[in-house]
């Protein structure tokens, strides 16, 4: 099987995750500017040989959209168009950011806790976990 690539998209930075070959496990990978990141993708897809990317899905509790969910729509688009043979998916990315900062917290990492790209990376590998469990039900 291929690898999984997750996107956790800011305006400013993107978290990045990737899943291992067997699509079990979600880890962390990088931080990018938002700016650079289709050139980024570009060298990960080719070196990490992933044939779907998962883009986390901001709305609010409610369910409506939030500040950035027509940003991201966008770049579903962008993607889809410039990655023609990679499957891109939406994952509900509702409470990974303070699922983040609570793993930061209970690894102990108290000098970490302001550590926005961190707090990306780990909230783009729960996007990842979460969209490998919906995989696991299929």
């Amino acid at each position: 099987m291929s690898k999984i690539v997750a996107i956790d998209f800011g305006l400013k930075r993107s978290g990045i995750a990737i899943s291992d070959e067997h699509r079990i496990v979600a880890s962390p990978h990088d931080v990018v500017d938002s700016k650079k990141l289709m050139d980024y993708l570009n060298q990960l897809l080719e070196k990490e040989k992933a044939s779907i990317i998962v883009l986390g899905y901001p709305t609010r509790l409610d369910g409506s959209d939030s500040h950035i969910t027509e940003n991201v729509r966008l770049l579903k688009i962008e993607l889809e168009k410039r990655f023609k043979n990679v499957k891109i998916d939406f994952q509900d990315e509702r409470f990974t950011s303070a699922q983040a900062h609570q793993t930061i917290h209970l690894a102990g990492k108290k000098s970490q806790h302001k550590n926005k790209g961190l707090i990306d990376k780990i909230s783009a590998s729960l996007i990842l976990q979460d969209y490998l469990l919906t995989l696991k039900k299929d």
